[in-house]
């Protein structure tokens, strides 16, 4: 009986499932995109890596993938569950209201992109009708790699999710435009693409229709079963026959997909079927992600390294210009603008696909179609360090467009300042705000402080990692100052170095448990309070009163737990005096070393 290690489908995937094993949890402890980890994987087991030198090591056979073309397939599949998955989050509802940035938006920032690539194609001695194909397949972006990174809640992800949603839709569209315009095609390439939209929309239609009526029905009986493999073989179903319809009409599955995922979102059944299908689908999306890699020739690229290099520039930087036009004409924000602009600029998976049909229908060489999907490929890998690079450009961004707020800091002193204006600083500002209790809050979020400012919440913007934003603070005039964010390290390193300016004010802060209270204390905090020492108190104080112990027995109660346990805090500290004393003593200790500006 031969080695099942001797069949090529199974040495794959064992190198497949041991890349993921790998590439996932090392590159989230260095705190990078695992999307680069298997890229890299793709690049390293593809044929122009080790894959090249397995005549001469027969044994790297083992650990590189031998047919690339074999493992397509599941890649395609990964697309489609990730778009399946964006389909759960959404809804009808949000879909229809999101129309005008998708159809308007999106179909500007599409034709406005592939107008201006192809034009400086032109001049570089590219034909028209290949100018076009060209303009066409780089102006796509990566709906598989944009919305994992921004996701479809945040402004830029919302943003990015219509333009996307307009080039998933315009795909099909544009492979028969590209058939039409080849030189052997016939006259009937307008009336084929008429009649691949009529048979689209009918096929979706009948989807809409189909899942409405049979959707609940069928996950109901799933879940009366209480199998998770059922519900599971349910939901593939769905997503599988959804794709397989629109392809059979002439649509991308990708359609399908989404349309699947809607409607299951109209369900009650969503959340659970986007649990259970959450680990294929990244397990697919790794896949696709390494033949984006495997498709990279390291030969090709150190030969023609110029050329890269000043092609991916100029697509980066023509996408990025208009897309950020286009966004800035239709109301949103500079900050949101700029990343998205800058998310979006690189090549898209589908790039591939219209590339591939561009040299098919004889518009460009094959030499030509080679060289552009080596600037995808790599564009695709620099996606996540232009989303690292946009969400930087837009912070510099909104902090010059909001520095004005900075002024508005009360000369006299801000009354209480509160750092961080999330689900805590936001309780904390409303207890201020029923005692009469002047505050200032800042954020770093400008989402969240557009949200707080409309609602005539005194907050403004700013990132107080930087020390030059705190000195505008005025703390040396301020009553207290309130840490809520959820950065222990920050919060520590922000509690030392305002107890060294201001020896005298009273620093509360928010702590994820008692070490990080202890590590508080020790950096000069007044009180610091652990989230999972006051849920605890609360659990216990709703218990005792449901039990019908009476109110006042059990808050006197958990008060002496409480200052039970910050002694113990304390003493872990070693800091063994109660911090009213410890508060006298700093405040008798002398003037503030801030200057004139920030004294007391």
């Amino acid at each position: 009986m031969a080695s099942p290690l001797s069949n090529a489908g199974f040495s794959d995937a064992l190198v497949i499932l041991g890349a993921a094993g790998i590439v996932i949890p090392a590159f989230a402890r260095f705190k990078i995109s695992p999307v680069i980890g298997f890229i890299l994987v793709g690049l390293l087991v593809g044929p122009s890596g080790l894959g090249s030198l397995v005549r001469d090591y027969p044994w790297l056979y083992y650990v590189t993938i031998s047919d690339a073309h074999s493992i397509e397939p599941f890649a395609e599949f990964g697309i489609i569950l990730l778009l399946f998955s964006i389909g759960l989050e959404l809804s009808l509802k949000r879909l229809w209201a999101m129309r005008q940035l998708v159809f308007g938006t999106g179909a500007a920032q599409l034709l406005g992109s592939a107008l201006f690539i192809g034009f400086a194609l032109h001049l570089l001695g590219q034909s028209w009708a290949g100018s076009a194909a060209l303009g066409l397949a780089l102006a796509l972006s990566s709906t598989a790699l944009v919305l994992p990174i921004a996701g479809t809640a945040s402004p830029v992800g919302k943003t990015s999710f219509a333009m996307l949603l307009f080039e998933d839709l315009a795909l099909v569209p544009i492979i028969f435009a590209l058939a039409a315009l080849a030189p052997s095609a016939a006259g009937d390439g307008l009336s084929g693409i008429l009649g691949v939209a009529m048979r689209g929309l009918f096929t979706i239609a009948v989807i809409f229709v189909a899942g409405r009526i049979f959707l609940p029905r069928l996950f109901a009986q799933a879940a009366r079963t209480k199998s998770p493999e059922l519900f599971l073989a349910a939901s593939l179903l769905v997503v599988i026959v959804a794709s397989l319809a629109t392809t059979a009409a002439g649509l991308s599955p990708i359609v399908g997909a989404l349309l699947a995922g809607l409607l299951i979102a109209e369900t009650e059944y969503h959340s659970e079927v986007e649990v259970i299908t959450a680990p294929f689908k990244g397990l697919a999306l790794g896949v696709f992600l390494i033949t984006v890699g495997m498709s990279l020739d390291i030969r090709l690229i150190l030969d023609n390294w110029v050329s890269l290099l000043l092609a991916i520039t100029a697509v980066v930087a023509i996408k990025t210009a208009m897309t950020f036009g286009l966004l800035k004409l239709s109301g949103i924000r500079n900050g949101v603008a700029a990343e998205a602009g800058v998310l979006m600029a690189s090549p898209s998976e589908t790039t591939l696909i219209v590339l591939g049909a561009a040299a098919q229908a004889k518009l460009i060489l094959p030499a030509t179609a080679n060289f552009w999907q080596t600037v995808t490929a790599i564009g695709l890998t620099l996606t996540p360090l232009l989303a690292e690079l946009g969400k930087k450009v837009a912070r510099r961004i909104e902090q010059r467009d909001k520095s004005d707020q900075e002024a508005e800091i009360p000369p006299d002193g801000p009354g209480t300042v509160v750092i961080g204006f999330g689900r805590v600083g936001r309780m904390v500002a409303d207890m201020l705000k029923v005692h009469g209790q002047p505050f200032i809050a800042v954020e770093a979020d400008i989402d969240a402080v557009s949200a707080a400012r409309a609602e005539g919440y005194p907050v403004i913007f700013g990132d107080v990692s930087r020390a030059e934003l705190v000195d505008r603070l005025n703390l040396g005039r301020a009553k207290a100052l309130i840490l809520t964010m959820d950065d222990p390290v920050l919060s520590v390193r922000l509690t030392r170095r305002v107890r060294g300016w201001v020896p005298g004010l009273t620093i509360v802060a928010r702590a994820r448990d008692t070490k990080h209270a202890a590590e508080l204390y020790r950096a000069g905090a007044t009180d610091a309070v652990p989230e999972t020492l006051e849920s605890s108190l609360q659990l216990s104080e709703a218990v005792l009163v449901d039990l019908g112990v009476a109110v006042g027995p059990v808050i006197a109660s958990i008060h002496e737990k409480r200052d039970e346990l910050r002694k113990e805090i304390m003493a872990a500290a070693s800091l063994e005096r109660e911090p009213r004393i410890r508060r006298l003593q700093r405040k008798s200790s002398g003037p503030s070393v801030l200057g004139e500006n920030n004294a007391p």
